[in-house]
């Protein structure tokens, strides 16, 4: 890992362990790039953006699933789109830690779904 990321927390409704780094921009502005890390064998609530999302899994093996859409198998090097607004969930299925490479075309947020 690159010692020159800060690591920083997810929001609270994330599991314990997640941490979020800005790669490349400003997370509060459009375009930016950001590494999303949740421990192994950890579950992401249903939650939902206001920016679609593309993502490429670094390490792990993750299970993401959109409301309506077949549950993805990421591995290693696997790409996944989300629209916006869409509801998802995720679980990092691996012992090792999952990280997703995230690039956001909206400012980044995320919110807890109820459904």
């Amino acid at each position: 890992s690159d010692p020159a990321l800060e690591w920083g927390p997810c929001p609270p409704f994330m599991p314990e362990g997640c941490n979020i780094a800005v790669v490349q921009g400003d997370p509060s502005q459009n375009n930016s790039n950001v590494l999303f890390k949740v421990n192994g064998n950890s579950s992401i609530p249903n939650h939902w953006h206001n920016s679609p999302e593309r993502m490429v899994l670094l390490t792990g093996k993750m299970k993401v699933t959109y409301k309506g859409e077949a549950t993805q198998t990421l591995n290693v090097g696997d790409f996944a789109y989300g629209p916006a607004k869409k509801t998802h969930t995720g679980e990092c299925i691996s012992k090792e830690p999952c990280i997703l490479y995230i690039g956001f075309r909206d400012p980044l947020d995320a919110f807890p779904a109820e459904d």
